[in-house]
């Protein structure tokens, strides 16, 4: 098979394939997924699945034509080669929370050979916030406990809920464009971050959002019981409670611009501590020298250990996952 693997290859060819394979080996599901970062990601999902009677295969579509993301996936794979040995697994971005309100959305959810992430990208649950400690412990080698990361973003996600049920209400509707994941996205960004005075960004945070609600309310003053109702179903129904909506915003920029960010402070304070220790504790300043050289080349990269992390695996979007994987495979689709 291993020259056809550069073409994008169907459903039925894996079966013909599997057949042809004697009864002792193991059966293949191939998983297209929409990057290479994407790999890591649905590999710790897919592979906890697999036993002596199946593995799954995670990979790109074709390369040969260099095409990437949902659209590609859904529109030129879902259709015609798609099945019970060839699933697709994408980032839910808006189309789980619009609810099949664009064609994308609809195939996404209908098909049940399409796995989404339930979170809005694998970046969210990279920054899935109970995990950020040992993150921040990996990248510095320091356990001391400065910054109570999932407070601070359970807060961050409170502060910005009203506005995200607004962003949504959008989306459901064809005026999208009156106000943009952009716009959200400039208006949710952290200012002024600090780790000794986490409240204070907030607080202005929480401004922000306040002033850009009085205007969307201006705006439609009778949307009072339709945004309502769908603040209830997305906290009842669609699993977003104003202290997880963190997980919903768009990936890259919760990641780029929220969470790197404050553990980039966060961190360099532990960073700092852990070389003041070795300062004092050094009993001579070769001593010294060579620890501090040492420790320097132990830190980590915060992006490099965010992309690594997978304390998402405790998280309610990844045991959804899950469910839909465990479903899949028992219902013999």
């Amino acid at each position: 098979m291993g020259s056809r693997l550069k073409e994008n290859i169907s459903s039925g060819y894996i079966e013909a394939a599997n057949r042809l394979n004697s009864k002792n080996t193991r059966h293949k599901i191939v998983a297209y997924v929409e990057s290479y970062d994407d790999i890591f990601f649905w590999r710790t999902v897919l592979g906890a699945f697999e036993n002596d009677k199946l593995y799954f295969e995670v990979m790109l579509p074709s390369h040969k034509t260099l095409e990437r993301g949902k659209k590609s996936v859904l529109m030129n794979l879902l259709k015609k080669s798609a099945g019970k040995n060839l699933i697709c697994c994408v980032d839910a971005d808006y189309d789980y929370l619009v609810k099949g309100v664009t064609e994308t959305s609809r195939r996404m959810l209908e098909s049940p050979y399409v796995f989404h992430t339930y979170a809005y990208s694998i970046e969210n649950l990279q920054c899935y916030a109970p995990s950020l400690r040992t993150v921040a412990v990996a990248v510095t080698l320091n356990d001391h406990d400065i910054f109570d990361f999932a407070g601070f973003m359970q807060q961050y996600s409170e502060a910005i809920f009203p506005l995200f049920v607004w962003s949504i209400w959008h989306y459901r509707r064809p005026i999208y464009t009156e106000f943009t994941i952009t716009e959200f996205n400039m208006i949710v960004t952290l200012g002024g971050f600090s780790v000794e005075n986490p409240d204070d960004c907030i607080k202005h945070l929480r401004r922000k959002v306040h002033t850009k609600i009085a205007a969307l309310q201006k705006a439609h003053p009778d949307a009072k019981e339709s945004y309502l109702a769908l603040k209830k179903e997305l906290i009842e129904e669609m699993g977003v409670t104003p202290q997880t909506t963190y997980l919903y915003v768009q990936g890259h920029h919760l990641f780029d611009k929220v969470v790197v960010p404050v553990m980039s402070k966060v961190c360099k304070k532990l960073i700092n501590a852990r070389e003041y220790e070795i300062r004092r504790q050094a009993m001579h300043s070769t001593q010294m020298r060579n620890e501090l050289s040492c420790y320097s080349h132990s830190t980590q990269d915060i992006a490099q250990m965010l992309k690594k992390n997978v304390g998402y695996a405790f998280s309610e979007p990844f045991r959804r996952i899950q469910a839909d994987v465990r479903q899949f495979l028992s219902s013999g689709t």
